[in-house]
């Protein structure tokens, strides 16, 4: 498996669990850090049994669609595998390339997609996708909307609808026994604590939550973990509204940190805003939320409905008094908290561990190895 995604520990249980599958030996290659915007995120070697994870050198580090490893075809020629699994979008240089390292050893290869907008893009990139909807064995869809994409596109192949991944509730949890004290203020004084963590970017929504706080009245704070471009706009907006000393920004914290974080927040809210070129392809922040009972509030912007279903709150994108609202009721209906953030730890024992994407994922790799 080929992917940057893993250099982030908490993923690697995903990993683990493909390995303990009894027909996979698996090895997985990453670089040794991923360079998002101003960020370089090192590789965590947290999650690492059962499988080996090799680094190789990445060029052009922090472009999505043009960094690619000069090491793999050398790679791939001493381990000579089976199926290559390469994580990456159709349209990216090292899709392309990976795939021919792939088929130059004899094996079989997948790719992933998240996009959810049916987009036409410029040369290379299009001929990249093209080649390789032609000579991929197979494609992983992030979700629905995805999967509609490739089809619309023109690819005919073998397609399964599987997020890319999935939490471990053993790590994902409630930090108190959830019979004995209510997720929604942890049974001790204190204002309803609501967190955002992910990228300050303007499709986030953060604009808009800053705006329905304002509406929001009574005792709260905002809790705000990563940084992007968003982070000075952002905090003058508060300050302009007077909720600066309510809000409180942390640097980006490792990926083994958040559950800790996560379990004692009261609400996580995720109010992105579908653009002409992007829309919410999935929101993992929900569903490590879920885990934890921590009541999870969204916009209706792409898969978020779908990853919430009926375990948390979802609001109009766009619309800061409905969301100032979802927030309201979460302090003031009684029991509303607690009931959410067990179905949503629920919804994600069903539907979304680390364990059950894995075995979705080792299920898709016996269809493509069997064609």
């Amino acid at each position: 498996m080929l992917s940057k995604a893993l250099v982030v520990g908490a993923y690697q249980t995903k990993a683990e669990a493909l390995a303990a599958e009894p027909d996979i030996e698996l090895t997985v290659i990453a670089p040794p850090y991923w360079r998002e915007g101003a960020q370089r995120l090192a590789l965590e070697r947290s999650h690492t049994r059962g499988y080996e994870l090799l680094t190789a050198p990445m060029l052009c580090n922090g472009s999505y669609h043009l960094h690619w490893y000069p090491t793999l075809g050398r790679l791939l020629r001493r381990l000579r595998p089976d199926l290559c699994h390469i994580d990456e979008e159709p349209y990216n240089l090292a899709t392309y390339l990976a795939l021919r390292a792939a088929r130059a050893v004899g094996a079989r290869a997948i790719c992933f997609a998240w996009q959810n907008l049916n987009r036409p893009y410029p040369p290379p990139f299009r001929w990249f996708e093209q080649a390789v909807y032609r000579r991929a064995d197979g494609i992983l869809a992030g979700n629905h909307a995805a999967a509609q994409v490739l089809r619309a596109k023109g690819y005919g192949g073998a397609l399964q609808v599987i997020p890319q991944f999935g939490v471990d509730p053993g790590l994902f949890r409630p930090k108190e026994p959830p019979d004995t004290v209510e997720p929604s203020l942890r049974g001790r004084p204190r204002p309803l604590t609501i967190g955002y963590a992910g990228r300050l970017v303007p499709e986030k929504g953060l604009l808009v939550l800053a705006e329905a706080l304002a509406l929001l009245g009574g005792d709260w704070r905002l809790e705000l973990y990563g940084d992007g471009p968003l982070r000075g706009e952002l905090a003058a907006r508060l300050a302009a509204l007077g909720l600066a000393e309510r809000a409180t920004f942390h640097a980006r914290i490792a990926s083994t940190a958040m559950p800790g974080v996560l379990a004692g927040l009261d609400a996580v809210v995720l109010p992105s805003l579908t653009r002409p070129n992007w829309k919410e392809q999935f929101g993992r922040i929900l569903i490590e939320a879920m885990a934890c009972e921590t009541t999870v509030v969204g916009s209706d912007s792409g898969e978020i409905p779908h990853v919430i279903g009926e375990a948390g709150l979802v609001t109009p994108e766009g619309d800061a008094g409905a969301l100032a609202a979802a927030l309201a009721r979460l302090r003031d209906e009684a029991g509303l908290a607690r009931r959410l953030g067990r179905a949503g730890r629920a919804r994600v024992l069903a539907h979304y561990t680390q364990q059950q994407i894995a075995a979705q994922t080792a299920a898709f790799y016996r269809e493509v190895m069997g064609r």
